[in-house]
């Protein structure tokens, strides 16, 4: 019962921003390769361009749309620049409401009986972006690696001591590695 109730924190402080990093790119990345690639029953990076003029985005616009949804997602689940990223899905998509969903209202299209999608869909991607806003990457991403890393400065010429910082967390991998492959020649 207390597995139900209680959960270890250090598990959950690190699990927590993966899973939603993993969410948010795994359901917005699709959007962003149908969009450029053409994937998924997309039109490709030049139809989308015509369409974001059609609805009076300027081309700027259309591509940071496309850049936000193809590469974006893939700097966030990386955990690379996640709260930038988040903070710019936030953007986009409130853009996203106003232009082109709220006069459809609150619902999606799920029976076809809309003339379009309504914006709750956005909702629940702009909650995810804001927990990820708030609470960072977590331990598993590349951003706290790089902070781990920056953190250990050498301060007499101010240079990156990578190696060692590395080698804490890779040393027992790289020994075992090593032996294993010595051992089979």
């Amino acid at each position: 019962m207390k597995l139900l109730t209680h959960s270890p924190h250090h598990l959950s402080a690190n699990a927590i921003p993966l899973i939603l990093r993993i969410t948010v790119a795994g359901v917005l990345w699709p959007h962003g390769a149908q969009l450029l690639f053409g994937l998924f029953g997309g039109h490709g990076y030049t139809a989308s361009m015509q369409f974001f003029g059609t609805i009076g985005l300027s081309p700027l616009l259309g591509f940071l749309n496309i850049f936000l949804l193809a590469a974006g997602t893939l700097f966030v689940l990386c955990g690379l620049l996640t709260r930038f990223f988040a903070a710019a899905f936030i953007v986009l998509l409130l853009g996203m409401i106003f232009k082109a969903h709220v006069q459809f209202g609150f619902f999606m299209n799920w029976f076809g009986n809309q003339k379009g999608e309504g914006f709750e869909y956005h909702l629940l991607i702009i909650g995810i972006a804001v927990s990820l806003l708030i609470s960072g990457p977590g331990k598993w991403s590349l951003d706290h690696l790089i902070h781990r890393l920056l953190k250990h400065r050498v301060s007499n010429n101010n240079k990156f001591r990578v190696a060692s910082a590395l080698s804490n967390n890779f040393s027992a991998l790289r020994q075992d590695r090593l032996s294993q492959v010595l051992k089979r020649f």
